[in-house]
């Protein structure tokens, strides 16, 4: 199956409308997400070991890392590094480094276990990198994978920040799964000689059943309105929904600037805050690049909430009820393939690194914005394209240099560097929401004028 856009008048039509008509086919289906369980917790290292079995143990990686392992024939380790657009082989005797210049944000190790053909395992970086942006980044994973096992270690009970943590995995509608005693969650008394695990492993495949059952519940093979031609309704040319299109759109890009830009503000004073009292000039590319990624994660899920409303809304509007799921993702495509391009010329995902100098450079390509991933999302509904950013290897080389301990230059340095970022995401986000009221309102415009939407 494929959807294609056709430009049948490569001039402006009327009001400066580029003539578009859309010949769309019916829509492949969305791939499932796969079901995954996140082990996090002072004792998570031990449990996926016995969770994996004849396999563990699991291999070491950077602090910072989350470890993804998944189902294959045989065992390979990839790490995926911010800057490279192809995943690099990670040696599984090598140093905990795995002799990278900065570390990867996610390694993915393929192991022949028969329990991860229910679900992949994901072991997070150590709880002392869970920080603002830190928990940000591991709900994100969360929610994407379906389930959180917490394994606190030892015995003690679970304390207020864990259990707050926990309430919130459980608020996101994910599951939560704790090895060890007390906690708002399924409880499992694995112990410290692990005799639980193997009660502990059937809950966690029980789960995995039901959760794969769940998500295929909610994306049916075809969805209404996938197929066949779509009218508009009698009096959309009286509906206002140019003016409100373009209204909209305006009012969005606006709104997630001003957020970004009061976000990264936060992250500038939180910067300070940890050269001068924390992790000092040595640790500061390690937490900047995590609040780089939660930055990142958090303006794309601005804007893609923003365009779904507006998708939503100017459809509604053209064809005087609500769409039909088919509907929706038909345009969506549609407007995500003019967005990126008639034929794919300029890839328009984007990634954002920060350089040794505090400047910002550009990378282009999906696959660079997969290597920034904690976890990788298979289903990708979103109408925008990827955008990621993160701090390059230069700038771990080069706050390594034993001279470069001044605080006073570290601050000056973070100052331009989240300048940089801002400017640079500020005007993204400006670009990505012209294009989205340019690309919708001449598909809208030209259904207006010929009565028909899709065919």
């Amino acid at each position: 199956m494929r959807a294609a856009v056709d430009s049948v008048d490569a001039e402006s039509g009327a009001g400066g409308r580029r003539r578009i008509r859309l010949h769309v086919d019916p829509v492949a289906p969305v791939p499932d997400e796969p079901t995954a369980v996140v082990v996090a917790g002072a004792g998570r290292g031990p449990l996926l070991d016995a969770l994996l079995g004849a396999h563990g143990p699991a291999p070491e990686v950077p602090d910072a890392a989350y470890l993804v392992v998944q189902p294959a024939f045989r065992v390979a380790a990839w790490a995926y590094v911010p800057g490279a657009r192809l995943p690099q082989p990670y040696d599984l005797a090598g140093p905990r480094s795995g002799g990278f210049v900065r570390p990867p944000r996610r390694v993915e190790l393929s192991l022949p276990d028969p329990l991860l053909r229910h679900f992949a395992l994901i072991h997070t970086p150590d709880m002392s990198t869970m920080d603002a942006a830190g928990t940000r980044i591991l709900l994100d994973v969360v929610r994407c994978a379906g389930a959180l096992l917490y394994v606190p270690g030892g015995d003690r009970p679970l304390g207020v920040p864990e259990q707050g943590l926990l309430a919130r995995v459980s608020e996101a509608g994910a599951a939560v799964f704790v090895a060890g005693s007390g906690g708002p969650a399924t409880t499992f008394d694995v112990g410290p000689d692990l005799t639980g695990v193997a009660e502990l492993r059937r809950a966690l495949v029980e789960w995995a059943g039901a959760e794969a059952l769940a998500r295929a519940s909610v994306n049916p093979p075809m969805l209404p309105g996938a197929h066949g031609t779509v009218r508009v309704a009698a009096g959309a040319h009286e509906s206002g929904w140019s003016e409100r299109l373009d209204r909209a759109c305006a009012t969005a890009a606006h709104t997630v600037r001003q957020r970004v830009a009061i976000e990264l503000a936060n992250v500038h004073l939180r910067g300070v805050q940890e050269i001068v009292f924390g992790v000092g000039t040595a640790g500061l590319p390690d937490a900047l690049d995590r609040e780089m990624h939660a930055v990142s994660l958090r303006a794309v899920a601005e804007c893609d909430a923003a365009v779904d409303r507006i998708l939503d809304d100017a459809l509604t509007l053209v064809l005087g009820e609500i769409p039909q799921e088919g509907v929706r993702r038909r345009v969506a495509l549609a407007i995500r393939k003019d967005v990126a391009g008639d034929g794919g010329a300029s890839d328009p995902a984007r990634v954002l690194l920060v350089t040794s100098t505090g400047g910002v450079a550009t990378i282009t390509g999906a696959a660079a914005v997969i290597a920034l991933a904690a976890y990788r999302s298979e289903a990708d509904r979103a109408v925008l394209p990827p955008l990621g950013v993160a701090l390059s290897g230069a700038c771990y080389q080069y706050w390594a240099a034993p001279d470069r301990s001044d605080p006073g230059h570290a601050r000056t340095w973070l100052q331009q560097a989240v300048r940089g970022v801002e400017l640079e995401l500020l005007s993204e986000v400006t670009r990505r929401f012209e294009a989205v009221r340019r690309s919708l309102g001449s598909l809208l415009g030209e259904a207006v004028d010929h009565g028909i939407l899709l065919a």
